[in-house]
């Protein structure tokens, strides 16, 4: 889908244009950020000014597959649209979401093909998506996109490299000239002060876009490949994902940005009533530790005593849901034919009954499905294996694909795509909320799908346990760049943050930081912190339940509700600190947190509801004894007029409930 290499004159060019423009452009609402187009003889091209600044040169656009082109002769014609709607979800950092947005649509109509590139404006960014219709062919293979950002000016940018198989890198700052590749979001900070982050919307049966600079220097979109080289088999008549750019005055206006939600279509789940967010706990961290395991043994994690235990933890806890990885058969193949059963559980967990245990309660009992890659096995056994956990009341499902997927494919491809999406349409059919670790980035298609509920796709808590592990600036840079794609299941909140006695306990203690330590690289309140900075509607208490008995800061998570209603963030810069509040129901509930530079961080509390008294139970570092593992409680009132000042240690953080006094 590129411009056929002949000469087109520009007045029979003019003739094509609605209002004879030769420049034909589409601004944003507000008036702020306008984006143009134009046709030559060679190529197509768009570009972005913001605030009458250029932040992208003319950059190219189009798609090659040898069964279509549009040649330059092609009849262009231009029509525009608007909107301006506000829609409502089931769950979601804002459960109201304003829409609105211009749109310029230029259509290119050739003898057997009509392609139509279709530009949004929005007031905090840009999308554009390829819609094409090849008459007369059924298949067409795609070789490349030649979609481009070439930057106006030079500028910092926050991502981590080009990948095709994971997510689970650091994030590198690179001047922007200096990039070689980069998975998105790709954030940036430009020269001219603009902050933005390139990311695509909307991904379904295609692969998916990191950015690789090309020959010309210019940051351009390289698509995953299928074993064949080919990057995608898709229909004669097909709508590309959206390829946006998310823009800002300072860097939190891209975290409240919802773009990538408002270029997904509405939902295809009539009824969502059984999607609900939920906090759970689970079995999970002992096993990275290695003082459990996911293989029936000695040390096996997933039993029907534990299972009790957490059962009877999580109902005296206010937490609504369990977890139970390694409860099948299979783990023994781990690392050889990578075969699980995904309904035989070992011979010590007792589904069944536990499940039942679990209704007593009033307990969700999720279930864990790894993969190892083998998808083939997996979308076998998939019908059979969710309608038994329906059978047992289960409504929530995490999945894993921890190892290469089998036949050579990238986890990324379209191949890889396309499994994980009839995961998410299998589930729904079952009534199963969906949270995928090793998964296909999100895009914002959980407004399409809200059982979608939550990814990995980043280092997460796990890093820690084996590795030099994630740090401060690791976690104030997370909010600006992953979670501006979509929620994730980081899995925080660990309370033994030096954990070396539990490794010592098991005969385990070997090397995890650069220093042979076994530690959490952030104070105590930071972890508490985290349950709100990163967000998920399945919010994870991740530490193994012994570490929260009678702990008098575990009373935060027991007050938290994953069900939020509002969410803002209300200041920070990329790497440096972070502060957010969300608000579920008339309760609010704050996260702060700072890299490895101590900060003291004045936070108004306009936020609160003006005429509300709230008492404000606040989970602070200690200070005074610089001690991470310290947690300083404190409760005050406070209302929308009071500012509080937030004290925070290197590596640090705070965390703040708000309850309305009359409750």
């Amino acid at each position: 889908m590129y411009l056929k290499h002949s000469v087109i004159g520009m007045a029979s060019l003019a003739l094509c244009f609605s209002s004879c423009q030769t420049t034909p452009e589409v601004t944003s609402p507000d008036g702020n950020i306008k984006v143009m187009f134009h046709r030559d003889a060679d190529r197509m091209t768009y570009a972005v000014n913001v605030d009458g600044r250029e932040l992208l040169l003319p950059s190219a656009l189009g798609v090659v597959s040898p069964q279509f082109a549009i040649s330059s002769g092609a009849e262009m014609s231009l029509s525009f649209d608007s909107c301006d709607e506000t829609w409502e979800q089931p769950w979601g950092e804002n459960k109201l979401i304003v829409n609105k947005y211009n749109e310029m649509a230029v259509t290119l109509t050739d003898s057997a093909a009509v392609m139509t590139i279709r530009f949004r404006v929005f007031d905090d960014g840009m999308a554009f998506r390829y819609e094409w219709n090849a008459s007369g062919c059924d298949t067409m293979t795609v070789t490349d996109e030649l979609t481009e950002f070439a930057f106006a000016t030079n500028g910092t940018s926050w991502s981590i490299p080009g990948n095709f198989e994971t997510y689970e890198l650091d994030y590198r700052v690179l001047p922007i000239g200096d990039v070689t590749d980069a998975n998105t979001p790709f954030t940036f900070k430009t020269e001219t002060g603009v902050y933005g982050s390139i990311h695509e919307a909307a991904l379904y049966d295609y692969p998916e876009m990191v950015l690789r600079r090309n020959d010309a220097g210019t940051l351009k979109a390289d698509l995953a490949p299928l074993p064949d080289g080919v990057k995608a088999y898709v229909p004669g008549r097909f709508t590309t994902p959206w390829r946006t750019v998310q823009i800002g005055k300072k860097a939190v206006d891209l975290i409240n940005s919802a773009l990538i939600l408002n270029l997904n279509e509405p939902s295809k789940i009539s009824d969502t009533s059984w999607i609900k967010p939920q906090k759970y706990i689970g079995i999970w961290w002992g096993m990275h530790l290695g003082t459990q395991t996911w293989v029936m043994g000695p040390r096996h994690g997933a039993t029907t005593d534990n299972a009790i235990k957490y059962i009877d933890f999580a109902a005296a806890n206010n937490i609504q849901g369990v977890l139970f990885e390694g409860w099948n058969e299979g783990w023994e193949n781990w690392g050889g034919n990578q075969h699980f059963d995904y309904i035989k559980a070992y011979a010590d967990f007792v589904i069944d009954s536990i499940a039942r245990y679990a209704q007593t309660k009033h307990i969700e009992l999720w279930m864990h499905n790894e993969t190892g890659g083998n998808i083939p096995e997996y979308e076998a056994a998939m019908d059979s294996a969710f309608a038994y956990y329906a059978s047992l009341g289960v409504h929530t499902l995490k999945t894993g694909y921890a190892g290469g997927f089998k036949g050579g494919y990238f986890h990324h491809s379209q191949y890889g795509v396309q499994h994980y999406q009839r995961v998410v349409e299998t589930a729904a059919k079952y009534k199963l909320m969906v949270d995928a670790h090793e998964p296909i980035k999100e895009t914002g298609i959980r407004r399409t799908w809200p059982n979608m509920m939550t990814r990995e796709g980043a280092r997460g808590m796990e890093w820690n346990a084996w590795s030099a592990g994630n740090t401060a600036t690791y976690l104030c840079t997370l909010p600006f760049v992953r979670l501006l794609s979509g929620p994730m299941d980081y899995t925080p909140g660990i309370f033994d943050i030096d954990y070396s006695r539990a490794k010592a306990d098991k005969g385990r203690l070997e090397w995890n930081g650069p220093n042979g330590d076994c530690c959490i690289k952030t104070t105590l309140p930071r972890q508490i912190a985290n349950w709100v900075i990163i967000y998920s509607p399945l919010q994870m208490a991740a530490d193994q339940i012994e570490n929260y008995y009678g702990h008098p800061a575990f009373r935060f998570f027991r007050d938290f509700n994953a069900d939020c209603d509002m969410s803002v963030a209300l200041q920070g810069e990329i790497g440096q600190y972070i502060v957010v509040a969300r608000r579920a129901a008339d309760r609010w509930y704050l996260g702060a947190g700072t890299d490895s530079e101590g900060r003291t961080v004045n936070q108004p509390l306009d936020f609160l509801e003006p005429g509300v008294t709230y008492e404000a139970t606040v989970y602070a570092d200690d200070i005074e004894a610089s001690d991470p593992k310290g947690v300083i409680i404190s409760t005050s009132r406070v209302t929308s007029t009071d500012t509080i000042e937030i004290k925070m240690l290197p590596a640090g953080g705070q965390a703040i409930t708000f309850i309305p006094v009359n409750e």
